[in-house]
């Protein structure tokens, strides 16, 4: 396997963990906007101080370079925000019968919970792919993972002529990929390979399809 130096390594890491830290702060805030009904104990802002409280020793570790320690307190803060997400989205389920929710409430719970499931998503598809953030860091280019992205099947002499010679993705590239899935319920244009990927796209094309065909277009229907 080839590998980079390490000022190279840490660069590319930086460079990916920060759009990655800030779509969780962006989750926080989107949980905070919807209805009280909707929030586990009603508390607004708790998934955003947790989330504010594990960032730090998450900054400190990857600093101190205990990856270990990095790597399993972003799986606890992914599944946080995953939790939160999911029992939000069934409460809204539950409360759709009542007929409790205003419709113009039900959009904006419906667009939070949708923007939410992109971002929680691309965060494990970040987190999990090719061995995590920092392993993909130490490598000179991706050239496996769970998904294959259309740089990886580039020619030698084309990587060279477009600059991708050391390319590997970042959380913008999960980010796309999760886009995709949530509109299109599909890979679009990166191919999935390994199996724990494609358990969790279809987690995620069920619940863009339950909050765009239950939900927004409930309240549509009824505005």
């Amino acid at each position: 396997m080839t590998t980079i130096d390490k000022s190279g390594s840490a660069t590319k890491a930086v460079r990916s963990r920060w759009p990655a830290l800030f779509a969780l702060l962006a989750l926080g805030c989107l949980y905070a906007a919807l209805p009280s009904s909707l929030l586990l104990g009603g508390s607004r802002w708790l998934l955003l101080l947790i989330i504010s409280v594990l960032i730090v020793p998450m900054v400190v570790t990857h600093y101190q370079g205990a990856h270990t320690t990095n790597q399993v307190l972003g799986y606890v803060l992914n599944g946080v925000v995953t939790a939160a997400m999911v029992i939000s989205l069934s409460l809204l389920i539950i409360a759709l019968p009542s007929h409790l929710e205003k419709p113009q409430e039900l959009l904006k719970s419906a667009a939070a919970l949708w923007l939410s499931n992109i971002l929680v998503f691309a965060s494990w598809y970040w987190r999990l792919d090719a061995g995590g953030p920092h392993k993909r860091a130490q490598r000179a280019e991706h050239a496996s993972g769970a998904f294959l992205f259309p740089q990886m099947t580039m020619a030698p002499e084309s990587k060279h002529a477009a600059g991708f010679q050391e390319w590997s993705p970042n959380f913008v590239d999960y980010l796309f990929l999760a886009f995709n899935t949530s509109t299109a319920f599909s890979p679009t244009d990166v191919p999935v390979l390994s199996r724990w990927a494609k358990v969790l796209m279809m987690l995620q094309s069920i619940i863009s399809l339950l909050v765009i065909a239950l939900l927004a277009a409930r309240a549509v229907n009824i505005l």
